[in-house]
Formats: C-alpha cells, sequence, structure tokens
C-alpha cells in the first residue's frame, strides 16, 4: 500500500514536470525562426528583440485598412527572410491593445513597421510587397563589401541585389577604399569590388581604364563612371551624389529617402508625368544634372499627387511646366520655366554652377 502511494506521488510529479516542460516548450516554439510571423505582446516583446538579431515588427491596429493589406504581404515575407543565412524574423503587434509598446516606440500612425537591429530601432521605410519587402531586407544582413572573383560572380550580384537599391561595382580597387562608406551607406545601396574580370565585362559597364567605380540605377538604366581621386571626401561625394537617378520621381516612397540628403531640391511640376511632353522635360532635367549634382533635380505630376504639387502653389489651373527650388522641408522659391533652362544650357555649355557663378545666377528671378 505504501509502494503504491510513492508510485502515484511519483506519477503526479511527472505529470506536472512534463505538464510544464510542455507549457514551456510552447513558448520557446513561438519564439523561434519558423517562417510564420510572430505574435508579441508586453509579456514576450523584450525576449524577442533579445533572441533575434534582426526583427522586423509590424504595429498594427485591427480596424486599420492599410494593416490588413500588409498582412497578407508580412505572411508571405516571413519564410523567405527566416531561411536566409542570418535569419531575419517579421513580427506583429496589436498597438492598439498594447498601447504601453506604442509609447515606447512613439508609435502614432498605423501600420508602423521597425527594424531591430541587435535590439536598436529603426522605423523601416522600404517597400511592402512580399517579394520587394524581402529584397530590401536582405540588404540588412548582407557582407558590406561583396568581393567578386568572376564575370558570372558580377552578374550573379548584379541579379541578387535587384532593382531597388543603386549598386556600387569597384573594379581594380582594394576592398579596404570602399569599406568604411560601404558601412554608412549600408542601408542605401549595395557595394562589392571585382577582383578578376574579362575586357567584356569592362566594355558592358564602359569603364576603360582602373581603378573605376561604376554606379548603377537598374530602375532607371542608368550609369555613371568614377575614376578617382579616391581620397574618401571625394569617394564620398560620387557615392552620395549617386545614390539617386539624374532625374527623380516624386511620390511617398521617394521623399523617405531624400530625408538624409542635405542638398536642395530642383522640382519641377507637370501636368501628366507620363505624357509626351513631359518626357522631353525629364530629358532635359537629366542632362542637366550629370553637369551638377548640387541639386537634387525632382519631378512630379499635378495628375500624379494632386495634394503634394498643390503646396507649391500648382494645380490643374497653374500654367505649367512650374518650378521650384526646395529645401526639402517648409522653403521654397519659385523660378520661371524658361529662364530656368536657359540656365541649364548655360550650365552644360559653361560648367558653372547653379547659386556659386555669376554668369549662371545672373538669369534668377
Amino acid at each position: 500500500m505504501k509502494n503504491r502511494g510513492w508510485t502515484m506521488l511519483l506519477c503526479l510529479l511527472l505529470s506536472i514536470v512534463s505538464s510544464s516542460s510542455s507549457s514551456s516548450g510552447g513558448g520557446e516554439q513561438s519564439l523561434t525562426a519558423n517562417g510564420k510571423v510572430l505574435e508579441l505582446d508586453e509579456s514576450n516583446f523584450d525576449l524577442a528583440i533579445s533572441t533575434f538579431d534582426f526583427i522586423l515588427v509590424d504595429f498594427y491596429a485591427p480596424w486599420c485598412g492599410h494593416c490588413k493589406r500588409l498582412s497578407p504581404q508580412l505572411d508571405e515575407a516571413a519564410p523567405i527572410l527566416a531561411n536566409l543565412k542570418k535569419p531575419i524574423v517579421i513580427a506583429k503587434v496589436n498597438a492598439d491593445k498594447f498601447t504601453s509598446l506604442a509609447r515606447k516606440y512613439d508609435i502614432d500612425a498605423f501600420p508602423t513597421l521597425m527594424i531591430f537591429m541587435h535590439g536598436a530601432p529603426e522605423e523601416y521605410y522600404g517597400p511592402r510587397k512580399a517579394d520587394l519587402l524581402a529584397r530590401y531586407l536582405k540588404k540588412f544582413v548582407a557582407p558590406d563589401v561583396s568581393v567578386l572573383d568572376s564575370d558570372s560572380a558580377i552578374s550573379d550580384f548584379i541579379e541578387t541585389a535587384g532593382t531597388y537599391f543603386p549598386i556600387y561595382l569597384g573594379f581594380g580597387l582594394n576592398e579596404s577604399m570602399i569599406s568604411k562608406l560601404a558601412i554608412k551607406y549600408k542601408k542605401k545601396a549595395w557595394f562589392s569590388v571585382a577582383k578578376d574580370f574579362s575586357e567584356d565585362t569592362m566594355v558592358l559597364y564602359d569603364f576603360d581604364k582602373v581603378p573605376a567605380l561604376v554606379s548603377l540605377h537598374p530602375t532607371y538604366h542608368e550609369q555613371s563612371i568614377f575614376y578617382g581621386p579616391f581620397e574618401e571626401e571625394f569617394l564620398e561625394d560620387f557615392i552620395k551624389q549617386s545614390l539617386f537617378p539624374l532625374a527623380m520621381p516624386i511620390n511617398i516612397d521617394s521623399l523617405k529617402t531624400l530625408k538624409d540628403d542635405d542638398r536642395k531640391i530642383a522640382l519641377t511640376i507637370v501636368e501628366d508625368e507620363t505624357d509626351e511632353k513631359s518626357n522631353k522635360i525629364i530629358k532635359l532635367l537629366k542632362a542637366a544634372a550629370s553637369a551638377n549634382r548640387d541639386l537634387v533635380f525632382g519631378y512630379v505630376g499635378v495628375k500624379q499627387w494632386e495634394d503634394f504639387a498643390d503646396t507649391f502653389g500648382a494645380n490643374r489651373k497653374t500654367t505649367l511646366p512650374k518650378m521650384v527650388i526646395w529645401d526639402g522641408d517648409e522653403e521654397y522659391f519659385s523660378v520661371k520655366y524658361y529662364i530656368f533652362m536657359l540656365n541649364l544650357a548655360l550650365q552644360i555649355i559653361f560648367g558653372c554652377s547653379f547659386f556659386n557663378n555669376y554668369y549662371c545666377t545672373l538669369f534668377w528671378v
């Protein structure tokens, strides 16, 4: 009878331990990079941030329409990112319910995405479609500088990089020459150096000597070449000024990329970005931009973004095109379009720079 009592007690203890272990195991399972979007709350948020080196968190509200549209995109991207060599986990938290987390991270709009890298938060401004989001986030865990040893490696690198970010290819450059700047601009561009390449590659990327740094904008089919000097100051000027296309379409996403650039924006407002007249204007802007990277040249159509154009006094009743020089914040001044075009011609012919040369500023109004 006594042995039977001990047996029953032992079974009870084993049952408790098993139940506890099962419960604990379930909690751990929810915090593994298993390819699913993790649901976080106030009880496990800090644990998730400390567990994963890279985690993208969606702060959402159940009633938010944009949040509902974003959710399946995150579900689709999660397994892709979880299978990376350095996994990136996607999680979500109901910020409308768990308000202390919303306050802690200054969440004032839904959805807000934040990327936590080794525990440090940073708001995510990239694309939100699953394939583009996954490609964008891969940049965060990629090498600062990829070292390429063949033509095929160069091609593979270009394909992997995709079209969202600009790409910098160093030919005849030592990795150490660009590593510091590659780290600084890691979230804005892809960087690589090619150790071995053929003459066919030189023809393909249109450079005729080394060392050379080639900048590519796949989306806009643009490239530029820098032959030095390769001191850090000049190298950074080239990298910074070629981060954007020659003439940049202005929209919500592109404005986010401009927030860290201190250059003024030469903004052209047209009726419709897609019509033939606007295409001719954009070609002129590209010609001007190639001669002067001290300004960011951008354009926007009233048809495409009327509310934004209206902040500069441009609407469907305005004589267009209209040109303004904008500081990216609240200050701007208008420029007469045809006089601006004359300045562009002077700049291209004489190589002078806006605001820095009497002959080029003579016609500003």
